[in-house]
């Protein structure tokens, strides 16, 4: 009875699909239809000029339209096909399944789920639930390749909704007819194709067309093979809708982030340059406030808000408001808005930020007059923060506008530069030296460099000199001061680097296990878990370097009633009356100065080394790096 049925079910379910796509059609022509409808409509109470441009635009969105309805005819007949092959499946699984018969009841085995097959992957923890195994390896491969979920997004549509993420009172906000022209920047190297297509659909779609003169594609050399003869393609069909509105650049070899935003500032001719990477999705509404904003002062730089695309699911989730900022090794973070900015009740004012993140926007000329980005930067990082104080100290200002929104999608990993910590030393060093002045030595002890003879080429800063005179430019002292206050300089480290014992020097003071507030000793390495800073006062600070008003390094402390040392806020360990000063001299012990028991080593049950406090047993230390009266500087 079942198999006399199917071809029944199988009409069924193609008449449904017919059905369903006739409807589908007929509504997007009706749609096409009230669209030229109501628009002559309107048209006949315009003036003629107005009416020619609109019609125009009409016209170009019609012919999308059109496009999509060529798209949904195909996508009707595949569905269909796809309807057919499933109802053929479903009957020949239920003609060779196993069966039970009892009287007339047909019993089939019910099918089982796909194995998972990257259950540790991070793509697969919140995604990916019934994938079939194949499509789970195709998707685990462009996620390696990628680092963000390519198989997703090809499935997306490239025009899709994204929530809305504005506070309401933004859209109270009403901004001059006249704004000045926009130049859209998207720079790349080896993104997914769908996903450069949705950041320019995005900026098309979002974006009022009498601003948006033109939207460049830099390539930094990309090696996907999408991004060649395939991108072409696309930008062509773009430009038929939208005539000479894309450009593309490509790089004939690697030049990193900042010379690939030089590159698309050059060939921009808008009043107004907005340089985005191409994993982005901007919001409704998110030009108009830039270029307000730009409009009223040509030496403000603008940041929008970010939002996070998720790199697995591709859900955008609202982040709060911030400010950006950096840390001494100049590494970009979010800081909380300042009071004074609060005080203004009004959500929608421009916020003043310490820093950018690297996607901005600017006066054109004004970026060129300031030197725009800085092309001996390598690869990627430290590039925004070069910027931000060239264009603090030299005159201009940076803004965060909470009224325009950008989808960000934040990688997983970054595929095409496994190890970034080189440039970001490197470029972290000539910021330093070029900008910070006397208080560039903070850099290098966050990265725990030697002050003389690093062996790091940060490359030729004559010329950033030259415009910094040029420019009259303040010192970094002033942008501290005025700026920047909550990152705190500090003025009485007397050694610094790795910590090792006399006993064994193949292991190193490390601040341990995160969370958790025990320091251990463990094999020497480069990272920031290893860094010691030691105080003229006598503190120890143990691992990465804070540094900040508002947040605490972590002191070494003494408890006073137990054999281990510990880790603890700075500031509540004084609080708490804990022991954190020490004497200590390079090639000699380290005594608490309050209990007068030594921090030293000595073997556990496992065979490693551990930290004890105990009375004196004359075991000697040594620091990686000492400054000048201090000690010769002594690298172990």
């Amino acid at each position: 009875m079942l198999r006399r049925s199917l071809p029944q079910v199988l009409c069924l379910g193609l008449i449904l699909v017919l059905a369903a796509n006739l409807l589908l059609v007929f509504h997007t022509k009706e749609t096409v239809q009230n669209l030229i409808r109501d628009g002559l409509h309107k048209e006949t109470h315009r003036p003629p000029s107005e009416r020619d441009e609109t019609m125009m635009n009409r016209l170009s969105h019609l012919e999308v339209a059109v496009q999509q309805l060529k798209e949904n005819m195909k996508l009707a007949m595949k569905q269909q096909a796809n309807v057919g092959d499933t109802l053929m499946r479903v009957e020949d699984e239920i003609h060779l399944a196993p069966k039970a018969v009892q009287g007339n009841v047909v019993k089939t085995n019910k099918p089982q789920p796909p194995k998972k097959l990257f259950s540790t992957s991070a793509l697969f923890r919140q995604w990916g639930e019934g994938l079939a195994e194949a499509e789970q390896r195709k998707a685990q491969d462009l996620f390696q390749r990628f680092g963000y979920n390519v198989y997703l997004s090809n499935q997306l549509p490239l025009n899709r909704s994204i929530p809305d993420t504005r506070d309401s009172r933004c859209l109270q906000k009403t901004y001059p007819a006249q704004l000045p022209s926009l130049s859209v920047i998207l720079i790349f190297v080896d993104e997914a194709l769908s996903v450069i297509q949705r950041a320019i659909t995005s900026v098309i779609n979002r974006t009022p067309p009498q601003v948006l003169k033109e939207i460049i594609l830099v390539d930094d050399f990309s090696s996907n093979g999408e991004l060649k003869v395939p991108l072409d393609e696309k930008i062509e069909f773009y430009n038929k809708m939208y005539p000479g509105l894309l450009k593309i650049i490509r790089h004939a070899k690697r030049k990193g982030l900042a010379h690939a935003r030089n590159t698309g500032w050059e060939a921009a001719r808008a009043d107004v340059v907005v340089i985005l990477d191409a994993h982005v999705e901007v919001n409704v509404g998110w030009a108009e406030p830039i270029l307000a904003r730009i409009q009223e002062d040509r030496t403000v730089i603008i940041s929008p808000v970010f939002d996070n695309i998720c790199f697995d699911t591709f859900k955008l989730l609202k982040y709060e408001l911030a400010v950006d900022g950096f840390n001494w090794e100049l590494w970009c973070r979010y800081d909380p808005v300042p009071q004074t900015w609060i005080a203004l009740d009004d959500v929608t004012a421009p916020v003043r930020s310490p820093s950018i993140m690297g996607i901005l926007a600017a006066n054109r000329l004004f970026l060129g007059e300031i030197g725009a980005l800085d092309d001996g930067m390598l690869v990627y990082g430290g590039e925004n923060v070069e910027l931000s104080l060239r264009v603090w100290q030299c005159g201009g200002k940076i803004e965060v506008l909470p009224c325009s929104r950008v989808g960000h999608l934040e990688r997983h990993h970054k595929p095409y530069a496994l190890d970034l910590s080189l440039s970001l030393k490197r470029n972290a060093l000539r910021v330093a030296e070029t900008w910070m002045d006397e208080y560039k030595y903070m850099v290098y002890l966050a990265w725990n460099l030697p002050l003389q003879n690093s062996g790091i080429d940060y490359g030729d800063i004559s010329s950033k000199r030259v415009l910094r005179e040029n420019l009259k430019c303040k010192t970094f002292d002033w942008y501290l001061k005025n700026v920047y206050p909550a990152l705190k300089p500090i003025l009485n480290i007397v050694g610094y680097g790795r910590m090792k014992n006399s006993l064994d020097k193949g292991v190193c003071l490390d601040r341990g296990p995160v969370p958790g507030n025990t320091p251990i000793m463990y094999a020497c390495h480069e990272f920031s878990s290893q860094n010691v800073y030691y105080l003229l006062t006598g503190e120890f600070y143990v691992g990465p370097l804070v540094a900040e008003v508002l947040r605490d390094d972590l002191c070494l402390t003494d408890p006073g009633h137990r054999e281990k040392p510990t880790l603890e806020k700075c500031s509540n360990a004084a609080q708490n009356k804990l022991h954190i000063y020490w004497d200590f001299k390079q090639g000699g012990a380290v005594i608490n100065r309050d209990t007068q028991r030594c921090l030293e080593i000595r073997r556990e049950p496992s065979g490693a080394y551990g930290l004890v406090l105990q009375t004196c047993m004359a075991q000697v230390w040594e620091i990686q790096y000492t400054f000048g009266a201090w000690g010769q500087t002594n690298a172990l």
